[in-house]
């Protein structure tokens, strides 16, 4: 374009301060200045979140340069194209011309081409004697030029942010994964501890993530869940010591009446059914104190009521968030405790053609509340199975045998409805 010139839109297009510094920019191009169109443009489409630019924008650049009789822009050559809309629209894929001018003014205001408009506003070239190109008027690309090095510094940036933004979703998804099965191992093997709330803490991390995060919001996301595995870990390993620390019955014993009557360990099943063990074996408790005395009786008053068979009671929480299905079938379409579970139960086996007499069975040998969370997930896997009474039978006769375990069906059901491995964005 001409040096020190300035070129204004035709008709009622506005000028505007972007478009005179897009020409005192071009103007300053040197003579030996050139890039590679195909390189730059190529650029262009990996910085575009940066520069402002749509894709369909880009295609409709990309129909530009296709007019540029060279591959390497650079001055000598000339730098305006003159296309009219029609050729335009045929080298776009068909777009259309209120779409591509559309187009054209979005790369305008980027400052990536610049309108030489003639006075009629029409796109052509004069010529001279000799056929070269005297004059043109169209859209000259000469900021392609004079912006190259800007371009290709912004998008090695977009490339960079880009993979930053890959290690930490495969950061955060090693992280989920772990998690979700550290929680799963330790309440299949009926470890001590507060599992339910660790795994609605790690539900919660979980679904705050939007569909589409961000890298703050992956960020912060990554460094709680990282939290919660050490934390987790920990406690394990910690377990695990115990249990190695602890290899006769008489120090289990030890370790079972010497414990905080207040504690979350003293609680859970599986220690309880150890000290049922240790009572039947002969071994002598020591003497409690209040506290603990009253502790005890209540559990054991809650065992009388609720014989869970052998099996091992998962919290309810935890089979609602295996087994969402149930919800519907209780009292008012809603479950709040276990009464309103085994009231759902109830519904759900005449729904499935489940006899009474089988469900029954299931209840004496598993457990009230086993047997209802057995039905829930029954329930659940509703299609996979042909006879739901059979298949409660089925299970009925393993419990008896000491060869079925709920644990691993609810793990499974949770797992399958993304617990622990949906994908971050």
């Amino acid at each position: 374009m001409e040096t020190g010139s300035v070129t204004t839109p035709f008709g009622r297009r506005a000028m505007t301060l972007g478009m005179l510094a897009s020409q005192k920019a071009a103007s300053e191009l040197q003579a030996d200045q050139s890039v590679d169109k195909w390189k730059i443009y190529r650029e262009l489409c990996a910085a575009k979140p940066l520069l402002g630019v749509t894709d369909r924008a880009l295609a409709v650049l990309n129909a530009l340069l296709s007019f540029y009789p060279k591959n390497v822009l650079s001055e000598e050559n000339g730098l305006v194209v003159f296309p009219s809309n029609e050729q335009l629209s045929l080298r776009s894929h068909g777009m259309a011309e209120q779409t591509i001018r559309r187009h054209l003014a979005v790369l305008v205001d980027a400052g990536l081409i610049i309108r030489k408009d003639s006075p009629n506003g029409k796109r052509y070239a004069r010529r001279a004697h000799e056929g070269e190109i005297a004059q043109a008027f169209g859209f000259s690309l000469a900021p392609l030029i004079v912006r190259s090095e800007e371009i290709e510094r912004l998008a090695a940036e977009v490339v960079a942010e880009r993979l930053n933004l890959q290690r930490l979703r495969e950061q955060l998804s090693l992280c989920r994964r772990d998690v979700a099965k550290l929680i799963e191992t330790a309440i299949e093997e009926e470890l001590a501890g507060d599992w339910e709330t660790a795994f609605s803490y790690f539900r919660a991390l979980v679904d705050a993530l939007p569909r589409t995060p961000t890298r703050e919001q992956i960020a912060t996301a990554l460094e709680e869940m990282q939290t919660l595995r050490e934390d987790i870990t920990n406690r394990l390993e910690t377990l695990l010591k115990a249990k190695k620390s602890s290899g006769n019955p008489d120090q289990n014993e030890r370790h079972i009446q010497n414990s905080n009557p207040d504690s979350i360990t003293e609680l859970e099943p599986a220690l309880e059914t150890k000290q049922e063990a240790n009572s039947r074996s002969g071994i002598e408790p020591r003497a409690e104190g209040t506290s603990q005395k009253r502790t005890r009786d209540g559990r054991n008053a809650s065992r009388a009521a609720n014989d869970s068979g052998g099996l091992k009671s998962f919290p309810l929480g935890l089979v609602l968030q295996a087994c969402p299905d149930m919800v519907s079938y209780g009292p008012g379409g809603s479950i709040a405790n276990w009464r309103d579970m085994m009231a759902a139960a109830v519904v759900v086996r005449g729904m499935l053609g489940v006899s009474a007499s089988a469900y029954e069975e299931a209840a004496a040998t598993m457990g009230p509340e086993n047997a209802a969370t057995v039905m829930a997930c029954i329930l659940e896997r509703g299609g996979h199975i042909n006879s739901a009474g059979g298949y409660l039978r089925d299970l009925t006769r393993r419990a008896e045998k000491g060869e079925f375990s709920i644990g691993p069906m609810l793990m499974s059901l949770v797992r399958a409805r993304g617990g622990g491995a949906r994908q971050a964005g």
